[in-house]
C-alpha cells in the first residue's frame, strides 16, 4: 500500500500505459482521477470502484486541465501525484515530409498538454505542501528515433520542463520526474490491438538490447515508483524504461516506419 491515502491524477488512462498506471496505483491504496479524451477512462474507473472518478479531458485545452485538477481537489480534497501520461505519436516521416499541422497536433498534446498539466498540477500542490508529478516522456526524446522529429522535438521539451520544474519546486516538497518508454507494447502498436502482450515470435525492433517489447505493466511499475515515497530524494531525473535502448543507441533503421 504504498500509495495509502494519496490522491493521484492520470491522464491518459484509458488504455495503455495510463490503464496500467491507474491499476498498478489503485493496487498500492491511491485514490484516482482518471482522465482521457477517447471515453475509455469510464470503463477503467467503474473497474477499480469507488477509490476512482473518471474525467473527460482534451489536456490540449487548459479549461479541460484545469477541471480535471479542480475534481481531485473536490472529490478527495487534494492533489498528491499528477502522472501526465497522454500523448500520441504523430506519424513516422522524414523531417522535410512532415506538416506543420502535424507539428501543431504533436505539439499540443504531448508538449502544451504536459505544460497545462504541471502547471495547475503545481498550484494544487503548492496549497497542501508538496506532492510528485510524473510525465510520460519517450525514449525519442533523449537520443532521437529516426523518423519522429516532431515527436521527439515534443518529447525533449517534456524532459527539459521535467528538469527545470524539479529545481523550481524542489524547495516546495514538490518532486517532478519522467518515465521515457522505449518500445512498448500498446495499442499504438498495430498488432497489440489483437494481442494485449506481444505474441510468440511478435517481431523485435533494431537496436533494442534486451531484444524484447516493452509491456504497460513495465511503466506502470517505473511511475509507480517515482510516485511512491520510495522516491523521496529522487528529483529531475529521465528514467528510460527501454531495454537498454538508449545506452545501446545505434538509431532505428528505416525497416521499423510506420511501427
Amino acid at each position: 500500500m504504498r500509495l495509502k491515502n494519496k490522491v493521484a491524477v492520470i491522464t491518459g488512462a484509458g488504455s495503455g500505459m495510463g490503464r496500467a498506471m491507474a491499476e498498478a496505483f489503485a493496487a498500492e491504496g491511491a485514490r484516482l482521477v482518471l482522465a482521457d479524451i477517447s471515453g475509455a477512462q469510464n470503463e477503467v474507473a467503474a473497474a477499480l470502484g469507488d477509490a476512482a472518478v473518471a474525467v473527460h479531458a482534451n489536456v490540449a485545452e487548459e479549461a479541460d486541465v484545469r477541471n480535471m485538477i479542480a475534481t481531485a481537489e473536490e472529490k478527495f480534497g487534494r492533489l498528491d501525484i499528477l502522472c501526465n501520461n497522454a500523448g500520441f505519436g504523430g506519424g513516422m516521416a522524414p523531417l522535410h515530409e512532415q506538416t506543420t499541422e502535424a507539428w501543431d497536433r504533436v505539439h499540443a498534446v504531448n508538449l502544451r498538454g504536459v505544460f497545462f498539466g504541471m502547471k495547475h498540477g503545481v498550484i494544487s500542490m503548492l496549497k497542501t505542501g508538496g506532492g510528485a508529478i510524473v510525465n510520460t516522456t519517450s525514449a525519442s526524446g533523449v537520443v532521437g528515433w529516426k523518423h519522429h522529429s516532431i515527436y521527439g522535438a515534443a518529447k525533449a521539451g517534456v524532459n527539459q520542463m521535467t528538469r527545470t520544474a524539479a529545481l523550481d519546486y524542489a524547495g516546495n516538497n514538490i518532486r517532478v520526474n519522467a518515465v521515457a518508454p522505449g518500445t512498448i507494447w500498446t495499442g499504438l502498436v498495430p498488432a497489440s490491438k489483437k494481442f494485449p502482450t506481444p505474441p510468440p515470435g511478435a517481431p523485435t525492433l533494431a537496436g533494442i538490447p534486451m531484444n524484447r517489447w516493452g509491456l504497460a505493466s513495465e511503466i506502470a511499475s517505473a511511475a509507480l515508483f517515482l510516485a511512491s515515497d520510495d522516491a523521496s530524494y529522487i528529483t529531475g531525473v529521465i528514467l528510460p524504461v527501454d531495454g537498454g535502448y538508449c545506452i545501446g543507441f545505434s538509431g532505428m533503421g528505416a525497416e521499423n516506419k510506420g511501427l
